[in-house]
């Protein structure tokens, strides 16, 4: 029989240590350019080591700039300096103690990084708003505002009534009326206890309550759903024709009107980077970062020859010297990254840039890691959150990327994308009184020798959000 016991012993093992600089490091490499301007505004605002490079003094700069990522590079070789003092190679630091830590350091939820932007009401508050000019203060004033925060994201009301009017002790009718001077808020179609309600909102705020639409989602909304429009003919004694052009009417309609006010929608996508074209003889593809308006820092000289015995300032002096200098070369190592990592999918996918999506390629973020000699991590933070501005026009960068299915062709493997893409071209061309099904559409990339399972077909249109074959059917 075992025996238990307590030991005491040392026992040496590697870690991985994130030190504080090498988690801003990530942070700077992960968010988007815009974002990255705004912080580096906010860094010269609260470090008076730092300032702004004039054009003038910008190519001066950047040479000792180069100068000094070099010297920094070298450290990290050599090993030499302190971890305060050091600037770390933080694209090569991503070991893999981080691998398992997808939610990989970012900034809080919710931090603004101070964009400018304007403000925009929530949906809840517009909603309370309109309440407030359309019912006087009172029990069904706190009903209403009651109902409003019970409404989902969807727009729609996530309680049931019955609980809202027990919460008030008041009778189911009281609550029913104040839900229904909500409905009668923008957008038309919120507040409804469900989606067909939502519709017949809509439609009757459009004067419509009594049309084919109404008749349709009231009585025969399952057949509608499920596009059985033989049997909702059948019923109202027109074609199917007819129905399917009611029902494409009733698809204009929003099932879910929302609460979001698009504020993150109305921000304009800023690319990254830019991809140009420079030989057209023999496709040749340039990389540039887009970061005109990004502030070039240098190290402020102001405090150079300071007579000063204080211990403070001092210490002050030096800890935002030393922090100038790291954001500095932290910035240009991120550039120089993000170019890096460009210039390897450009040159992987560059027939993509001369016929379209069709032939892209697959490309994992492990081979463009191994092919700039970079880790899986850093390429994946650098891909997160990035747009590239190229002759196709703007795309994020995690567009290139795909898996890869066998084919038979020359070309040896497709990418998944490419796939989709030649499925739509076929149910795009097809007849649509008499829509191809999955086994045809297997039948068709084959004839392109491409080899592919009915079920990935079918896998491959379900992601793309077409319907199949009986549901596609027009009359």
């Amino acid at each position: 029989m075992a025996k238990l016991g307590l030991h005491i012993g040392l026992k040496q093992s590697q870690q991985v240590v994130m030190t504080q600089r090498l988690q801003q490091a990530l942070k700077l490499l992960q968010v988007p350019t815009l974002e990255l301007e705004q912080i580096l505004r906010k860094e010269l605002v609260e470090n008076p080591l730092l300032e702004e490079v004039d054009v003038d003094d910008e190519i001066e700069d950047a040479t000792r700039l180069d100068e000094a990522v070099s010297e920094a590079d070298g450290l990290v070789r050599a090993g030499g300096a302190d971890d305060d003092d050091q600037t770390r190679d933080w694209a090569d630091s991503f070991d893999e103690g981080f691998r398992g830590a997808r939610n990989e350091i970012g900034y809080d939820e919710g931090e603004d990084l101070e964009r400018p932007q304007k403000y925009v009401p929530s949906g809840q508050e517009d909603l309370t708003e309109q309440l407030v000019l359309a019912v006087p203060d009172g029990l069904e004033r706190r009903i209403g505002e009651y109902i409003i925060g019970c409404l989902g994201e969807d727009g729609l009301l996530a309680c049931p009534l019955e609980e809202v009017a027990a919460f008030f002790e008041v009778d189911l009718e009281t609550a029913t009326a104040v839900l229904k001077v909500i409905q009668g808020f923008d957008p038309p179609g919120v507040a409804a206890r469900d989606i067909p309600e939502c519709l017949l909102l809509q439609l009757e705020a459009r004067g419509l309550e009594e049309s084919d639409e109404a008749h349709i989602i009231r009585h025969h909304f399952e057949d509608l759903k499920n596009r059985k429009f033989s049997n909702i003919a059948r019923e109202m004694k027109i074609t199917p024709k007819a129905v399917q052009e009611i029902a494409r009417r009733i698809g204009e309609l929003d099932p879910r009107p929302g609460l979001s006010t698009g504020q993150e929608g109305a921000r304009a996508i800023t690319p990254d980077l830019e991809v140009i074209k420079v030989d057209e003889e023999n496709n040749v593809y340039a990389v540039h970062l887009n970061d005109a308006n990004m502030p070039r820092l240098r190290v402020s000289q102001a405090y150079e020859g300071q007579a000063t015995s204080n211990e403070d300032e001092i210490k002050f002096i030096n800890e935002k010297k030393s922090h100038a200098e790291w954001v500095i070369k932290t910035i240009e190592q991120r550039r120089r990254t993000m170019i890096k990592v460009m210039e390897a999918i450009v040159a992987e996918q560059t027939e993509f840039f001369e016929k379209g999506s069709i032939a892209l390629k697959p490309l994992t973020l492990q081979q463009v890691a191994s092919t700039i000699g970079m880790h899986e991590s850093t390429v994946s933070r650098v891909t997160r959150q990035k747009y590239v501005q190229t002759p196709r026009g703007v795309f994020p960068l995690k567009f290139f990327f795909s898996a890869g299915l066998d084919s038979s062709g020359s070309e040896g493997e497709v990418s998944a994308k490419a796939v989709k893409v030649m499925i739509q071209e076929i149910i795009d061309g097809e007849n649509p009184a008499k829509p191809l099904s999955d086994k045809r559409i297997v039948e068709l990339l084959q004839e392109r020798d491409l080899k592919i399972a009915r079920r990935t077909v079918a896998k491959y249109r379900e992601q793309m959000g077409i319907l199949s074959a009986r549901m596609r059917k027009q009359f």
